[in-house]
């Protein structure tokens, strides 16, 4: 999914010029666009919901945040390399990705749509048989069709900018993305519908939901980090956060 461009862009949240024994920033490695958990302001600062979720996870830390653009199929490679400190770019806790890295606790989870053209039907139970079928390439999204779809026609892109494109000139059939992604690119066109039911799993493919991913020796961070999720879950800051973004 999205290309390996490395460290693009360097956004630098200072969390109020709060000390910490570790005074060197907290390297956070992000893909974007993926609106609405991650994307970049006309001025170049990189926000969303996730952004901001990790950002107040790093105030509770007392640490200074600076987010790293990194493209999607050279992110975790750039984690091992000590291009940034870990990840939050809307990852899956997959099995797969576990022998990699290690995960934060699952802090949010995100359900998969198909999209199509409103002139046009599909039996999501049959096998889709040559029909055109757009996905960001790496993704869970990517898993899912490939497991479930062998015979279709799947286009496998490397960002989600470029799927939406294509979607839009005609060359795709079904788009299977991210539902808060289709709401925000596609699903206001009137030319495009969702269709068949939001998508979850199985826990396979989806794993229990979305989390940051570290080197597995930092441990330390790891707990750190896990500890101010929970602060912000239990003082209503994910709360406030989420309501921004999903319930206006």
């Amino acid at each position: 999914m999205r290309q390996a461009t490395c460290c693009l862009l360097f956004t630098t949240v200072l969390i109020g010029g709060l000390a910490h024994a570790d005074s060197k920033p907290l390297r956070i490695g992000v893909d974007v666009p993926y609106a609405p958990y991650q994307y970049k302001e006309p001025d170049g600062t990189i926000t969303g919901f996730e952004v901001e979720l990790v950002n107040a996870a790093c105030e509770r830390m007392q640490r200074e945040c600076e987010w790293v653009e990194q493209g999607w199929d050279g992110i975790i490679p750039g984690l091992m390399a000590r291009k940034y400190d870990l990840i939050a770019s809307a990852m899956n806790i997959t099995e797969e990705r576990s022998r990699q890295v290690s995960f934060s606790i699952p802090y949010y989870q995100v359900p998969s749509v198909w999209v199509k053209n409103t002139n046009n039907e599909y039996d999501l139970e049959g096998n889709l048989a040559d029909v055109a079928i757009g996905v960001q390439q790496a993704t869970i999204q990517d898993e899912y069709v490939t497991t479930y779809y062998p015979d279709a026609d799947i286009h496998r892109y490397a960002d989600s900018g470029s799927v939406v494109t294509d979607m839009h000139a005609g060359r795709l059939d079904l788009v299977f993305t991210a539902y808060s992604l289709a709401q925000e690119t596609m699903l206001q066109d009137e030319r495009f519908v969702k269709t068949g039911e939001l998508i979850t799993g199985p826990e396979s493919i989806y794993g229990p939901g979305i989390g940051a991913a570290f080197r597995p020796r930092d441990t330390a961070l790891i707990e750190e980090f896990n500890k101010a999720v929970l602060e912000i879950k239990e003082d209503g800051t994910f709360e406030k956060i989420y309501n921004i973004y999903f319930n206006n």
